[in-house]
């Protein structure tokens, strides 16, 4: 029988040897590449099969020779033992991979996904008032909650106390920012930052702790009785403030909240009194042409010389607060109930009524004051009017007769005299 070598290596042989595999006994190997690169392996016998196990580099700077021998005679006791040095070294690595994995996930919070969410979709989202409204809400409601929380620990708790508070009073708005966290777990759990099932989801889950929002509100928004329209107004005049005269020119124009804050002196013609809004900031998708008042534009020839690019600039000259008139008209409402008045509310719903809710009445208004024709009054509110059949032979927008029905609604809004409801001269307050 061929004798069994032992300690065949010295670290003077390790040094000098040439390219091929040198063993050294008890199954440890040197390997030489021709690039003298050098290498230790461990060779065994395990269930009638022959593997290697990688040691380590050779010689200067790596694994000596007598530590080689040391971790080759320790795997020997491990192959005694019927394991396999090999599974074993990939089970450890998996782990050590798993928790460096766990360790990252540990590190990635809602608000990290949730922004890379918004990068990589918003290009898509035609609509610039959905991808404000995004950040706007996720910045309100949500962050402050879960914001720097691990994405992997968000539960239904969490998500109830979110929504809960605003429930009922906002349920339009927490009906959006369910599905807004919905959709950012969703994204998470694909890029495998969490596992299980989604504590935002509707059906099945919050459906059975929440009532369905049917149930708590007619889904309009609240809206002030026309009748209140001309004291309200009168009201209005009296504040001296941007939100103020914007909230006006929202209301004279039957516009929405977004277009008011993103209007700018490109969209108006003062000359042939017309606002034109672009397409791409229109909830429908469609260019819009507004006509304007007597009134309307005595507002824009207040805030004309500001010289700013927007009808009604912020006070560091961006846009107003996205809340400038909502806050405003809370204010408004909590002043007058404290000098004895009802304050501003919807009666049907009995809710304070909102900026929104203008357009509601000056469409009840429209309906119950005016004989002007359905679609003309759709039209006004930037509403699509018949199908698509009946849209394709009309070429004109009644731009001409709408001027009238927004000149009366003017006429309607100003009719209660009242002390200081002339336009107020600009001052730097108006920028506070």
């Amino acid at each position: 029988m061929p004798r069994k070598l032992h300690n065949a290596l010295t670290p003077l042989a390790v040094k000098n040897a040439k390219p091929g595999r040198h063993a050294d006994g008890g199954g440890l190997h040197l390997l030489v590449k021709p690039t003298g690169a050098r290498s230790w392996v461990y060779r065994f016998m395990l269930n009638g099969k022959s593997r290697d196990v990688g040691l380590g580099a050779a010689g200067q700077g790596g694994m000596s020779l007598a530590d080689a021998r040391d971790e080759a005679a320790a795997l020997r006791l491990k192959v005694k033992a019927g394991i396999d040095p090999l599974e074993e070294r990939d089970r450890e690595a998996a782990k050590a991979l798993a928790a460096n994995q766990a360790a990252k996930v540990a590190g990635i919070t809602f608000r990290d996904v949730a922004a890379a969410y918004i990068a990589a979709n918003e290009e898509s989202w035609r609509n610039p008032k959905h991808r404000q409204q995004w950040r706007n809400t996720l910045d309100t409601y949500v962050y402050p909650v879960i914001g720097d929380l691990p994405v992997a620990e968000v539960e239904t708790a969490h998500v109830l106390k979110i929504l809960e508070p605003i429930w009922k009073d906002k349920p339009e708005t927490a009906s959006r920012i369910r599905g807004r966290i919905e959709t950012v777990l969703d994204n998470a759990k694909a890029r495998g930052y969490r596992k299980g099932e989604n504590p935002a989801r509707w059906r099945g889950h919050i459906a059975q702790i929440l009532p369905a929002r049917a149930k708590l509100t007619r889904g309009h928004h609240p809206a002030l009785p026309y009748e209140q329209l001309p004291a309200f107004i009168a009201d209005l005049r009296k504040r001296d403030a941007m939100a103020a005269l914007a909230l006006e020119f929202t209301i004279l124009t039957g516009a929405r909240s977004d277009e008011t804050y993103g209007a700018n002196w490109s969209e108006v013609d003062l000359d042939k009194g017309a606002w034109h809004i672009p397409a791409t900031r229109m909830k429908g998708g469609k260019d819009h042409r507004v006509p304007l008042s007597a009134r309307a534009l005595e507002i824009l020839e207040t805030v004309r010389p500001l010289g700013a690019e927007l009808l009604f600039p912020g006070s560091r000259g961006g846009k107003l607060s996205s809340m400038a008139m909502a806050m405003l008209l809370r204010r408004m409402h909590e002043a007058d109930l404290k000098r004895g008045g009802e304050g501003y509310f919807d009666p049907k719903q009995n809710r304070k009524a909102t900026v929104h809710g203008f357009r509601s009445s000056f469409r009840d208004w429209a309906d119950e004051r005016t004989g002007f024709a359905h679609e003309m009054k759709e039209m006004a509110l930037a509403h699509t009017v018949g199908n698509k059949a009946e849209a394709a032979y009309r070429r004109g927008d009644m731009f001409e007769k709408r001027r009238r029905l927004m000149d009366d609604w003017a006429t309607y809004c100003g009719t209660i005299p009242a002390a200081g409801v002339n336009v107020t001269p600009i001052r730097n307050s108006i920028m506070a």
